[in-house]
């Protein structure tokens, strides 16, 4: 042992080869993608982008377009048929039945209900959230549901009502202006990437009144009141600011669902998009970008997201009194 920590990535590669050599995950099943990978591990999505990147040079796994990332035929012996008729036995349980069942009505709660559409909406986006959807996770019947919530945009509500009230912003605020809107950002930016069906879920033009959400506001406010701005400016100054960790956080949501669908993560398709590119850098009309493309900008959606952060924070600072 030379005493170094092996990088996060490649224990999750290590454990996700075991499961496929141990048949755990068979040929053809898909694996997890990148949005379950971040939200299982608990790591960012460049990470999990790198998982799968790594299992697919080891030659474990294939992206298979419209379905996913999925185990290679070839990375492991087929798993043993099993026999047609099974032998006698202890006949099985009957499994019980779930769907409707008062018993299992009975247990059923809104905030059981909120948690299992936030799970679905973690998991697969928030396209998949549905009554019945959030029903067949629960195990009741999906008329159950509405005597809890009203409908999908009353469940919808209730959902980001949740996931803002995981967080809390120090009672004890920084005493600069700079240094508040900073935390108030960074604080929504880990919430979207907590939940990045929110970003997506959440309007600027026409604002959801969620209670749990209106402390971030009060604190973005209350940091720019006595600066010398009029209530407009204020409030326009939290509108942007809002909007710009919103207008970055959807990428999460929708490089997700890009995947899922094409079964290529970013570094991939973007490899299949390098032949037009070329095609058009070879014309000798744009001469930087051509400098960048070869130069192999490496893009991070954190990073971008700091960078425009401080550039936005920079061009408020001549604002204030």
């Amino acid at each position: 042992m030379n005493g170094r920590r092996v990088p996060r990535y490649s224990q999750i590669v290590a454990e996700l080869r075991q499961r496929i050599e141990a048949g755990e995950l068979a040929p053809g099943e898909r694996v997890p993608s990148t949005r379950e990978i971040t939200r299982h591990w608990g790591v960012a999505m460049a990470t999990a982008t790198k998982v799968l990147t790594e299992l697919r040079q080891q030659g474990l796994v294939r992206a298979v377009p419209g379905v996913g990332t999925v185990v290679d035929a070839g990375s492991r012996p087929a798993r043993p048929s099993r026999p047609a008729v099974a032998p006698p036995s202890t006949p099985p349980t009957p499994r019980t039945r779930t769907q409707g069942d008062g018993a299992s009505e009975l247990t059923l709660t809104t905030e059981r209900i909120i948690a299992s559409a936030i799970a679905v909406a973690d998991a697969e986006g928030l396209a998949a959230v549905s009554m019945r959807r959030v029903a067949t996770e629960l195990g009741v019947a999906t008329m159950s549901l509405y005597r809890h919530v009203a409908d999908k945009d009353d469940l919808l509500m209730r959902m980001l009502d949740a996931a803002f009230a995981e967080w809390t912003l120090p009672t004890t605020a920084p005493a600069g202006w700079r240094e508040r809107l900073e935390l108030a950002a960074r604080t929504l930016w880990a919430m979207f990437r907590q939940h990045p069906w929110q970003a997506l879920a959440l309007s600027v033009t026409r604002p959801q009144p969620i209670a749990s959400a209106i402390p971030f506001t009060e604190w973005v406010l209350s940091a720019l009141d006595g600066r010398g701005l009029d209530l407009q400016t204020m409030f326009t100054t939290h509108i942007t600011l809002f909007n710009y960790v919103r207008g970055t956080a959807v990428n999460v949501e929708m490089e997700a669902e890009a995947e899922s669908l094409s079964g290529m993560d970013s570094e991939e398709w973007m490899g299949t998009q390098e032949p037009k590119l070329q095609r058009i850098l070879a014309t000798g009309r744009f001469p930087t970008l051509e400098r960048l493309v070869t130069a192999e900008y490496d893009f991070d959606l954190d990073e971008l997201f700091e960078f425009g952060l401080q550039r936005l924070l920079d061009g408020l600072a001549p604002l204030m009194g």
